[in-house]
């Protein structure tokens, strides 16, 4: 029986256009009259479609990076180590007019300066594009469509600068900066990463991760999935020493309408539970990365793990309907599995090491969520 990488594996080959005449007419058939390979063959267009683009945005900045320094370098060069301006064309009996000969003044003593100037003005344009993507990406906070994502906006809340400063370990007042946002994460492997929803973790300058005892880490992004509303998170602090033993697995395969489920998640300053049943196995208008499931979920909730009453980890909750009561979404927990799987080659040091066994099968429900409490978090982004 073949297994999705052995799908994803033949479909990679398709497009490099490695297969056979008979081995691609016979895929190409298989797609027209399967409808669930037609739909494993789009998400592995689009989950290919975003790894590109990420890619080819990296490599965009490490260029305007690498043009950024080579013009400040030429600008404190000395002027002894400056080839030395033309003064006359190859042939030494050619006249030089007056006005290019000042123009060639000019350059041969304010190249660095306008080199400068053009790079500082690329980047004024690719800044400006950039801030336009991640302004269209907040309006959906809420959305003109009835969808509204879950972050919590909590500059609002009276908090002390002193309760700040105490929470934080006695920083001085002036160093400490109050988290505007916030959302819930959960780990994803014992070794420091955690899961959480992309647009919780939007546009952040640092981030904090805290847990249910007040333990508080300093993370950083690893990766973010728009598209699927996903973020891959890294601990960076020393004194991180592990997560432990995970009590959970991840879902690979569809959930079943009408499954009960359950999450965790911080619309509070405590972590709250609640339950319910997935009610489609698509979310907003259709969108077949997203179950819809009947729990009431607040601003906070973002970035939650959903799970069946077996324990699996079946889904990221994302957002709500606005016109619809208890109506929730979240990102299928099989897009998380791919995705960690296409990064495992590409971006932390370390391979990722997700959960084989699952230790919340037949406990009773209160007693999964006791266990699990451990390994969910707040995550408070400062800008």
């Amino acid at each position: 029986m073949q297994t999705e990488a052995d799908y994803y594996a033949l479909f990679e080959a398709y497009q490099r256009g490695e297969l056979a005449a008979g081995a691609r007419a016979s895929l190409e058939a298989r797609l027209g009259a399967e409808p669930r390979l037609q739909q494993l063959y789009t998400e592995y267009v689009e989950l290919t479609g975003t790894l590109h683009a990420y890619g080819e945005r990296r490599r965009t900045r490490q260029t305007i990076s690498a043009l950024h320094e080579a013009m400040l370098a030429a600008e404190t060069t000395p002027a002894a180590e400056v080839a030395a301006p033309l003064t006359h064309s190859v042939n030494p009996m050619l006249r030089i007019s007056r006005t290019e000969r000042k123009l060639r003044e000019f350059w041969g003593g304010h190249r660095a300066t306008v080199g400068v100037a053009a790079s500082v003005a690329v980047l004024a344009v690719f800044s400006t594009l950039l801030g336009l993507e991640w302004w269209r990406a907040a309006q959906v906070r809420p959305s003109q469509y009835g969808y509204t994502v879950l972050t919590r906006e909590i500059d609002k809340l009276k908090k002390g600068q002193r309760d700040i400063t105490a929470k934080l370990g006695g920083a001085p007042a002036a160093a400490v900066r109050e988290n505007k946002f916030s959302g819930t994460g959960f780990a994803l492997t014992a070794d420091g990463y955690i899961v959480t929803s992309s647009h919780v973790i939007q546009g952040a300058d640092s981030l904090l991760v805290e847990g249910r005892d007040h333990q508080r880490y300093h993370a950083e992004t690893v990766y973010s999935d728009v598209k699927h509303d996903l973020a891959i998170l890294r601990i960076k602090d020393d004194k991180f020493d592990g997560f432990g033993r995970l009590p959970y697995t991840f879902k690979g395969g569809q959930a079943d309408i009408g499954e009960k489920v359950y999450t965790l998640g911080y619309p509070r300053e405590d972590v709250v539970y609640g339950e319910g049943a997935l009610s489609a196995r698509s979310g907003f208008n259709g969108d077949t990365a997203f179950y819809q499931v009947s729990i009431p979920v607040n601003p906070g909730n973002s970035g939650g793990p959903l799970l069946d009453e077996r324990g699996n980890l079946i889904g990221v909750v994302s957002g709500r309907q606005d016109d619809a009561q208890s109506a929730a979404f979240a990102t299928k927990s099989s897009y998380l599995v791919r995705l960690v799987d296409s990064l495992k080659n590409r971006q932390p040091v370390q391979p990722y090491h997700l959960p084989r066994t699952n230790q919340l099968t037949g406990a009773a429900r209160a007693q999964q969520v006791k266990r699990l409490q451990d390994f969910v978090f707040v995550v408070k982004v400062y800008e």
